[in-house]
């Protein structure tokens, strides 16, 4: 019979502040975004509190989202656009919290992400050297832009002239004319890679961060047409070319000897902070004109005053085509950098700095700056700048560890957790993953158990110690010098007597719980513990477990061996090997009759404690399995490895059940629930993650087959995204100096299900119409009653059907659905375009699918005699429709003016 399991799912995730990507706030200024791993916290900036976190949606095989990259806020909208380490971009509503919509276009993690001023355009670079375009109104991708040869590291806009500049790490800046789709201007010369540039908010002035120790600062001028044979000897073609835009002024030398990691203008444009890839942040003051001359007159007047000494050669760095006139900033009356910026101050963080966001509310109330910082500790800091100084003025860091996660521990009750990471240990609510309470210890925690009562817990340091913590008041209430080396393993008794502590110094200890008198002049007492006996052993003791009958102690060893003594007497029982590398976990199952191992060598051994035999060796983790636990009463078990997965095993029928992807580094820990109902686990992504079961039940074969399907896919999908995306040949980047243009669209697993649906719709409405053109040519002979309509048509006609499959398409996926169809479906659905148009039905959509597929399938319909048919038809439906729906439109904009004019008359009068 085949037997049926419930499935565990992912219910919550917690304890990380922020992650490897940028920070945003919002237009308001009252909201600062961070990335959380694959979701995003939203803070309310003032009162340093979450507000709430956007979970990103999993996919539909049920892998989690990617991790995100990239945050962007749309200027004057409550949207924020987040990217992601597989290439995707995704638009938040802020104000509902939920995904609006899902943009594909990229084969690689997104590392530059920017609205225009409008917020109805988003410009996103990414690790495959492409830029993209996209419509954000219209949930679809304009167009993509191919020149670079190495990540895209920043993005910026200059609106009044319809450009997008780009920096990427193969050295190089770009100016991009949007109307064209061209590169017209090149920025070369850099020592190493570009890492960051912005434009101030008047569009004047552009600032580029390298990977040497100077800001490139240049000014930006309107761009004049120039003429063909100018732009033949410039090298940069003929057609659409422009002047250009970016004219050098020199560089400024900066106090950090690190690369740029970022800069950013504030949103008054009066400062700038850059970001070092260590721990300091730099905030210079834009000079007002007026400063800029005086600076400038004393500058020239200390060269007068020098002689006639050379002037000196501008610092070496990004060079733009420009006149050597303007090449030189010392020369003529053109300012320099220098003149234009001044250092104001530094700030040095506790820690490597990640990423900065000036906040808008200081700009618009006048206010010193304040810059809200985002640390590698995973925390985030708000300072204060002016030119007295810069002052912290609040810090986001409860909740979540500095370091990651290296145990975990639940109480009896299972509604607090215990969370081991450096010498913190913090007390989360399991449900809601609250951060109750943090503890400061003086050793480095490696392992941790709640006392009985769950008001105590017991910690095992890298130093040997053992330190008894309160949970409730949160202090340390005794420290015992256990053992002389690290302490990996704190283990409960089952009559609640005691625990067991095992160390790298050869030992196996026994202690007692006792209640002695506090210290504090004798006034209440607390809880304490007893060396009792020791058991010694040859090797360092990586792990013990004692069974729950209480007859059995498991002791692993370094020589990759594990030893079974009696627990009453320490005498010897069982001796367990079979692992190449040491035994890192183990755990007894609930009737004491089952043992499972996990090892550095990547495998879990299932031993019998009745014979010591091995009942299965089963290559469980792509590395390292760190720990393992069985599910109370049950034998199902739990492995977490270092690579990066959590999986559920049946240890009867030696079967992985399912595999937990989630986390985005290597899994430390993991702690089973006394019910069983759910598990948390922890990691080197400094994230807590509770898997909870659910009422769905699975099966073994039909998971297997789901697992198989999924790597099917992932290939197919990996393969694709090596091709290029919408058909276009498979390219890194386009060669050096020449710059392209192509669709914008990437071929996806939704796009794929898309065309099929769309070509099923087809095949059903031609095989209902085929039936009842049949049914008509029997009629004259006397036929019968009509067939029976086909109920996958749901009672719809088949033109309804087929409009009903296309209209589900999603608008970033239709581009590529329509590509996926074979043309024979493509001149079939023009025929439909038809019809529907004569009935008024989906107009925009028709329209579109029109142009598309006439721009896809231009060569083979202009060769193809029975296309002209549809193609006429459609020239005059599509001019009347939409002139009609324009007509519509204007009206009803008529009619919005109108009432708006009532309602302004009628305020005046009132």
């Amino acid at each position: 019979m085949v037997k049926a399991y419930l499935r565990y799912e992912l219910s919550n995730t917690f304890g990380v502040i922020n992650s490897n990507a940028n920070l945003v706030y919002d237009h308001t200024g009252k909201l600062l975004v961070s990335a959380a791993l694959e979701n995003i916290n939203v803070w309310k900036a003032r009162q340093g509190t979450l507000m709430r976190t956007l979970v990103a949606p999993m996919g539909e095989d049920g892998a989690p989202a990617a991790e995100v990259t990239q945050l962007a806020a749309a200027p004057g909208a409550r949207q924020l656009a987040a990217g992601h380490a597989d290439g995707a971009v995704r638009i938040w509503n802020l104000d509902s919290g939920e995904c609006e919509v899902t943009l594909a276009g990229h084969r690689g993690a997104v590392t530059a992400l920017r609205y225009n001023r409008a917020g109805a355009m988003l410009a996103s670079g990414a690790q495959d050297t492409d830029v993209i375009v996209w419509d954000v109104v219209a949930e679809a991708g304009l167009f993509r832009l191919r020149a670079h040869t190495g990540q895209v590291t920043d993005l910026a806009w200059v609106e009044r002239e319809n450009v997008l500049l780009t920096g990427s790490k193969d050295g190089h800046v770009r100016a991009w004319d949007l109307a064209t789709q061209h590169c017209f201007q090149t920025l070369a010369g850099a020592h190493g890679e570009v890492w960051a540039l912005d434009v101030d908010p008047a569009e004047t002035r552009l600032v580029v961060g390298a990977a040497d120790a100077e800001l490139h600062c240049f000014h930006l001028r309107p761009a004049a047409p120039v003429d063909a044979g100018d732009a033949s000897t410039s090298g940069r073609g003929g057609v659409g070319v422009r002047g250009d835009l970016i004219e050098g002024v020199g560089g400024l030398r900066r106090t950090a000897t690190e690369r740029v990691a970022a800069l950013r203008f504030d949103a008054s444009g009066r400062l700038l902070a850059v970001q070092s890839a260590g721990r300091l942040l730099e905030v210079f003051r834009v000079r007002p004109e007026a400063e800029v001359r005086k600076h400038m007159a004393r500058r020239r007047k200390r060269k007068r005053e020098k002689g006639a000494a050379p002037a000196p050669n501008p610092a070496p760095g990004l060079a733009a085509e420009v006149p050597a006139a303007a090449a030189a900033p010392d020369a003529g009356d053109a300012p320099s950098a220098s003149d234009e910026l001044a250092p104001l101050q530094v700030v040095r963080a506790k820690a490597k700095l990640r990423a900065l966001a000036f906040s808008p509310l200081a700009a618009a109330a006048g206010r010193p700056a304040q810059v809200s910082l985002a640390l590698a500790n995973n925390m985030l800091e708000t300072w204060g700048v002016s030119e007295a100084g810069a002052e912290r003025v609040r810090g986001m860091e409860a909740a979540g560890h500095r370091a990651g996660v290296r145990a975990v521990a639940l109480a009896p009750d299972d509604c607090t957790l215990l969370s081991l990471a450096g010498n913190t240990a913090k007390v989360w609510n399991a449900e809601s993953g609250a951060c109750l309470r943090t503890v400061e210890h003086a050793g480095h925690g490696l392992c941790a158990m709640f006392a009985p009562g769950g008001r105590h817990a017991v910690v095992g340091t890298k130093e040997g110690a053992i330190d008894i913590l309160d949970v409730g008041a949160a202090t340390v209430v005794e420290t015992l010098q256990a053992h002389t080396s690290a302490v990996w393993s704190v283990v409960a008794l089952p009559d609640s007597s005691g625990f067991v502590s095992c160390s790298a110094d050869h030992d196996v200890k026994f202690w007692e719980w006792q209640v002695a008198v506090a210290a504090e002049g004798g006034a209440g007492r607390q809880l304490g513990a007893r060396h009792t006996r020791t058991l010694k052993m040859a090797d360092d003791v990586l792990c013990c477990r004692v069974s729950a009958d209480g007859r059995l102690l498991a002791v692993a060893l370094l020589d990759s061996t594990i030893q079974v003594f009696f627990l009453d007497t320490l005498k010897f029982c069982l001796s367990l090997y079979g692992h190449k590398l040491p035994v890192l976990s183990m755990d007894i199952s609930s009737d004491s009759t089952l043992l499972v191992s996990g090892s550095a060598d990547k495998n879990i051994k299932i031993w019998g404690l009745d014979f010591g035999d091995c009942h299965k060796s089963l290559f469980a983790h792509q590395d390292s399995v760190m720990q393992v636990a069985f599910v109370p009463g049950t034998h199902y078990v739990f492995t977490a490895g270092k690579d990066r997965a959590l999986k559920y095993w049946d240890a009867d029928r030696w079967e992985l059940l399912l595999t937990l992807a989630g986390h985005h580094a290597e899994v430390w820990c993991v702690a089973v629930s006394a019910a069983g109902d759910f598990a948390v686990s922890g990691g080197a992504d400094r994230s807590l993650r509770v898997w909870r079961r659910t009422e769905e039940p699975f099966f073994v074969e039909e998971e297997r087959e789901r697992r198989l399907e999924s790597l099917f896919e992932a290939d197919g999908e990996f393969a694709a995204g090596r091709r290029g995306a919408a058909g276009q040949p498979a390219q890194d980047g386009a060669p050096e100096g020449e710059a392209g243009a192509a669709a914008a669209g990437r071929r996806t697993r939704e796009a794929l299900s898309a065309a099929d649906r769309i070509a099923d719709a087809l095949d059903l409405a031609a095989h209902e119409a085929a039936r009842m053109q049949e049914h008509a040519g029997r009629q004259g002979s006397g036929a019968g009653a009509p067939p029976a309509p086909n109920p996958l048509l749901m009672g719809q006609p088949p033109e309804a059907a087929v409009l009903k499959a296309l209209a589900g398409v999603r608008a970033n996926e239709l581009e590529q659905a329509l590509l996926l169809l074979p043309y024979t479906d493509a001149l079939r659905l023009l025929t439909y375009l038809c019809h529907w148009l004569r009935a008024g039905l989906q107009v925009e959509l028709c329209c579109r699918v029109a142009a598309l597929l006439v721009r896809l399938h231009h060569a083979q319909l202009t060769a193809t005699p029975a296309a002209r048919g549809p193609l006429v038809a459609l020239q005059r439906l599509l001019r009347a429709r939409t002139g009609g729906l324009k007509d519509v439109l204007g009206f009803n904009l008529a009619g919005v003016q109108h009432l708006q004019r009532l309602l302004k008359d009628r305020q005046h009068s009132v």
